[in-house]
């Protein structure tokens, strides 16, 4: 039989919250804005109406330091400052807001400045999406041989947006560039086909979202279907910072984590792959709790984030961050870099920069948190890594590595770069060596778009 992990009873410090979300509608009715000049408040409508703006009184009341604001990485992190905009985009967006426009034609200027933005970078729409019976999966994303990428519909927001997140376009109207799905069964289906994906990753938007029974309706036909190739069934989820309450003191944190525990029972590994950006956000005790009990399921907790100017562009940080998450017993996983869309301009740090940042980090660091890979570039090709900046036959260089590819046959074969200490994407870098092409330019080009 069975047993059900137990709702900790309430404290103190894991007594029940109720929600409230903060958005452009509302986020004046925040009592410590009063302590903002009306310029800031200003710059959030303005950006706010451009790239998605939501909070929650958690991040409001909990996480962020308003003796500090706007410069507390928190705030900069949740609500839209005015530089995430270039400055043509918002001198264009505050004079048709101030002249009194209707929301239609503000919808539709926002619309054409997001489309110089990137939406969906890397390929996603055009390179990533399978087909199962000759049926485009819209719902899906299956880029590297073992992981597919599942979007519930029912999962496409977030308790707060986070600015830089390269997912925005799920969340400001933009259909046509929106991925989600119900149709879990066409995904058992593509499986059943692809006997060599052995990782589904739930994500979003945040699939923690969800009520632990619409999350159910997902799940449990994945473990019914009794799949031999599915290995692990991972989430992806902002939750544990932005609203750690799911998995303590919600009507259904119970059976949230009662549906973890049945993932692991059944056999199957269960990789909450949380998203923390900067200590403070591992620091609250309810947080500490939430983590708890989701270890107690037998789920493990890996880490991930991107390198991010003002929030944590520091070794130290990045350090502290990695020791508390082994001291909780979690998994550092990745160090990013801000991805080749929406405020790229305002995050990005340059890679020999990114590279130090993460070397200097790694450096003060016990083995057991050396787990973390980075830093790394989710982009077309695969997932690179910077792996150093070297002098080779008198050329300086970027060292280079996959750790994911479209094409598995480039996984962890070094490349090198010609060393441009202004470069922050990998398509500002040219091959080394008077070479013409990196090793996989070519094969890349040969690889179907839909």
């Amino acid at each position: 039989m069975k047993t059900s992990v137990q709702q900790p009873s309430g404290s103190s410090n894991n007594s029940a919250q109720k929600y409230k979300a903060y958005t452009l509608r509302n986020f004046r009715d925040i009592p410590q804005m009063e302590r903002l000049p009306e310029e800031d408040k200003f710059a959030i409508e303005v950006v706010g109406s451009v790239l998605p703006f939501k909070a929650n009184n958690y991040v409001v009341d909990e996480l962020i330091d308003w003796n500090n604001a706007p410069d507390d990485p928190i705030f900069i992190l949740t609500f839209p400052v005015k530089e995430l905009l270039k400055r043509e985009h918002f001198n264009t967006m505050a004079k048709l807001i101030r002249s009194g426009a209707s929301k239609k034609e503000i919808k539709a200027k926002a619309n054409e400045i997001r489309l110089q933005l990137n939406p969906n970078p890397a390929g996603q729409m055009e390179s990533n999406v399978p087909k199962y019976h000759e049926e485009r999966l819209e719902g899906i994303q299956h880029k590297y041989r073992e992981t597919v990428l599942f979007f519930p519909s029912q999962g496409q927001t977030c308790h707060a947006y986070c600015s830089f997140c390269f997912r925005w376009p799920q969340f400001v109207g933009m259909n046509d560039y929106r991925f989600a799905t119900r149709e879990i069964e066409k995904l058992i289906g593509y499986l059943k086909e692809n006997p060599q994906i052995t990782d589904v990753l739930f994500t979003g938007g945040d699939p923690m979202i969800m009520k632990a029974d619409i999350l159910q309706l997902y799940i449990d036909p994945l473990l019914e279907a009794d799949l031999p190739n599915l290995q692990t069934i991972r989430i992806g989820s902002k939750s544990l910072s932005y609203w750690p309450y799911k998995y303590v003191t919600d009507s259904d944190a119970r059976k949230t984590l009662n549906l973890f525990k049945k993932v692991v029972n059944s056999g199957i590994h269960l990789a909450f792959m949380a998203h923390f950006n900067h200590p403070v956000e591992q620091e609250t005790p309810i947080v500490k709790k939430a983590v708890q009990n989701i270890q107690e399921t037998g789920a493990v907790i890996r880490t991930q984030s991107p390198l991010l100017y003002r929030i944590n562009d520091h070794a130290d940080i990045w350090a502290k961050m990695w020791r508390q998450q082994v001291k909780m017993g979690i998994i550092p996983y990745y160090m990013f870099v801000v991805r080749d869309t929406g405020a790229q301009h305002f995050y990005s740090i340059p890679l020999e920069r990114a590279w130090q940042i993460f070397r200097e980090a790694y450096q003060q660091t016990s083995g057991l948190a050396r787990t973390v890979r980075g830093p790394s570039m989710s982009a077309h090709p695969g997932k690179v890594q910077i792996l150093g900046v070297e002098e080779v036959h008198g050329e300086k260089v970027f060292v280079l590595r996959m750790i994911q590819g479209r094409n598995p046959d480039w996984v962890d074969k070094p490349f090198f770069a010609k060393y441009d200490p202004n470069a922050i994407w990998l398509n500002e870098l040219k091959p080394a060596f008077e070479r013409s092409n990196f090793f996989f330019d070519e094969k890349l080009e040969k690889i179907p778009v839909e």
